[in-house]
């Protein structure tokens, strides 16, 4: 499965306010610094997890975001619908705008729907906590993504 740009930047993004859970409002200038971000490109991916209930905005000069609910209880596939409505391996969905395949009688599109629901519910069940618990285990050793 390859994930998006904004998928990628949304996980990122929420990995960094999740460790930093409970400090208060962290700046997206920080969170860019410390994830390597574009900082126009994560406001932009921020806004979306605003709208989707999964940050809190505070304004002001010691404003920034922090998570609206503790990492245990945000999953992947809330952070990745947030900001790719919905979670999907189909390249032909018109659900994400893409142009129709033959989906009538298409096995690749039966596969791939399957495919999509299992992984869907597999990201339901993994929290943004597990991934960070996970992450800090292996924080010596660098990602390649």
């Amino acid at each position: 499965m390859r994930l998006s740009a904004k998928e990628r930047t949304a996980l990122r993004a929420m990995a960094e306010l999740a460790r930093r859970y409970g400090q208060g409002p962290i700046s997206l200038t920080a969170v860019a610094a410390t994830e390597g971000l574009p900082l126009p490109y994560l406001e932009r991916v921020a806004t979306d997890l605003r709208k989707a209930g999964l940050v809190v905005s505070v304004r002001g000069a010691r404003g920034g975001y922090y998570l609206a609910r503790p990492p245990e209880d945000i999953s992947i596939a809330d952070i990745m619908r947030a900001v790719e409505n919905p979670v999907m391996l189909i390249d032909c969905a018109p659900e994400r705008g893409q142009a129709r395949c033959h989906e009538v009688g298409c096995a690749a599109h039966q596969v791939l729907q399957v495919i999509s629901s299992h992984l869907e519910q597999a990201l339901d069940r993994q929290t943004l906590a597990a991934i960070i618990s996970d992450l800090d285990q292996n924080r010596e050793e660098p990602a390649i993504c």
